[in-house]
């Protein structure tokens, strides 16, 4: 799957290329250099050039309407765009451009800024003829384009009432790094910057001064969705603000699958497909921005392997955090790297529970990989049959932890249902059947017994522990299930004493 959307990635780029080098027609051609061409007729009048760089303050909600364009030294303009000093001010800048044109995510963006902010300005860097290159070329061009939005807001630092602290940069892909470049050479220090999946082909790896990094503002917040596709990297992979948030490990994204991808194909969305798990950042900030009731939370975690482990779900000393336009503006001596789960469209919060089981075997088995899914059922709802992922393998008699989540509020949980999955007839699960039974040297019988199961929210951090609903049969094999009820708050049993196993 991944391999697939990487060779359509790779094909788009190749087509780019070839695009920009051939096509004069469309609307791309509007945004070619007229330098270049070469007017055969000496006394005929052109209109002068677009400037390379303009700054669009959106005054209509109506995506369809021009807008208001600010030039720097020319006081009116302020005042005829109805410019506002003292509120809060966004940029938003987009990275390079296949089409040459406005893409609809940023009228989305615009949009909900707009709803939330409605005093604030919001202006677009518009520096499209810049953009629509080679991407070497709109790369190198990016370092001008920062420059440029630099030397604005010194502009506009002169006016009254006007402060960096109120500037909230907002930059897509390549546009991230031109808010970098923005912030690393304006007078003064920008109150924010937020890095929608920045760009990662030619800034992996590279000095702080040459890509986003959390000295461009006081506060830099990131979002990666688009890390890693078979060896090729889109979005950049290295943490670059004071919090970098990887929704669902920074790589595949719901609703990006393969499933998608050939139904995309078929009613002719090709381009979107390629930059869905891409453009994702985009989505989750403006869903921040309009759902303000269903805020996702992210949590701090070492790597993408611990989190699904479920081991990462604490809030203790910040290490929970709002994504997008929410987030508390933190600012750690050392990088923060914070993961979460979403759903595959708006609303995508997800609700997140740590699992702690502690799994007994009380017979001779080799290494197994049981194949278990819980229900939840709570005050709210019951959720569907949900997978406990195995991210390496289930240790004997010791505690094992998971990660769930599930797309409802499921209020207070009363009942959890383990169930040992039979196994589906697949090459996969035959071949593991396989190597689990030739690891067994005495043919013992797949039996497991487990007393408890303790549960954290990690929206609510709320711990609870569940206990097998017969205390007299704990035992679960393959097609079997296993009933637990609520039977403390807490994970501590108090005014009692134990085997430390006993107690797990």
């Amino acid at each position: 799957m991944r391999s697939f959307i990487s060779v359509l990635c790779l094909w788009s780029l190749y087509c780019s290329v070839a695009a920009g080098n051939t096509d004069p027609d469309g609307p791309e051609g509007l945004l070619k250099d007229k330098n270049l061409t070469e007017h055969t007729q000496s006394n005929t009048v052109h209109p002068p050039a677009k400037p390379s760089v303009r700054f669009n303050i959106r005054t209509s909600k109506d995506p369809e309407h021009e807008g208001c364009y600010l030039s720097r030294g020319h006081d009116q303009h302020l005042k005829d765009c109805g410019f506002n000093t003292t509120a809060k001010t966004f940029f938003i800048i987009h990275g390079w451009t296949m089409s040459g044109m406005f893409e609809n995510w940023l009228f989305k963006l615009v949009s909900a800024l707009q709803m939330r902010e409605q005093d604030a300005n919001v202006v677009v860097v518009d520096w499209l003829p810049l953009a629509h290159q080679l991407y070497t070329d709109a790369v190198n061009n990016s370092r001008e384009v920062g420059s440029k939005i630099a030397k604005m807001l010194d502009w506009l630092q002169e006016k009254e009432h006007f402060s960096l602290e109120n500037v909230h940069l907002i930059g897509y892909s390549l546009g991230a790094h031109v808010a970098g470049y923005a912030g690393n050479f304006v007078q003064g220090t920008i109150g924010r910057i937020t890095g929608l999946d920045p760009a990662g082909p030619m800034f992996e790896g590279a000095d702080i001064d040459k890509r986003l990094s959390p000295d461009d503002a006081y506060f830099v917040d990131v979002l990666h969705t688009y890390t890693r596709s078979f060896g090729l990297s889109i979005g950049i992979q290295m943490p670059v603000g004071h919090i970098d948030v990887y929704p669902n490990g920074g790589d595949y994204q719901p609703g990006c699958g393969l499933n998608d991808v050939l139904g995309s194909i078929a009613y002719g969305t090709i381009t979107e497909v390629m930059k869905c798990e891409h453009e994702r950042a985009v989505h989750l900030f403006v869903d921040s921005l309009v759902n303000q009731d269903k805020q996702s939370f992210a949590f701090q975690c070492t790597d993408s392997n611990r989190f699904k482990k479920g081991i990462c779900l604490s809030c203790r000393k910040n290490r929970c955090n709002s994504i997008g336009y929410n987030a508390k503006k933190i600012r750690h001596k050392r990088n923060s790297k914070m993961y979460l789960k979403t759903r595959a469209g708006m609303p995508f919060k997800v609700y997140h529970y740590q699992m702690k089981i502690h799994v007994f075997s009380y017979k001779t088995m080799g290494e197994t990989e049981p194949s278990f899914y819980v229900t939840l059922y709570g005050t709210n709802t019951d959720s569907q049959s949900l997978p406990l992922e195995i991210v390496e393998q289930i240790d004997l008699n010791a505690t094992n932890t998971f990660l769930v989540y599930t797309e409802e509020d499921m209020g207070d949980l009363l009942k959890i249902k383990l169930s040992w999955e039979g196994t589906s007839q697949s090459w996969y699960n035959l071949w593991k059947e396989l190597r689990s039974y030739l690891s067994k040297p005495h043919n013992p019988v797949r039996e497991l017994h487990i007393r408890r199961i303790r549960v954290k929210s990690g929206e609510t951090q709320q711990k609870l522990t569940f206990c097998a609903e017969d205390p007299e049969q704990t035992s679960i094999s393959p097609g079997k299930d296993l009933w637990f009820t609520k039977c403390r708050d807490g994970w501590r049993i108090k005014n009692q004493t134990s085997s430390a196993m006993d107690v797990l």
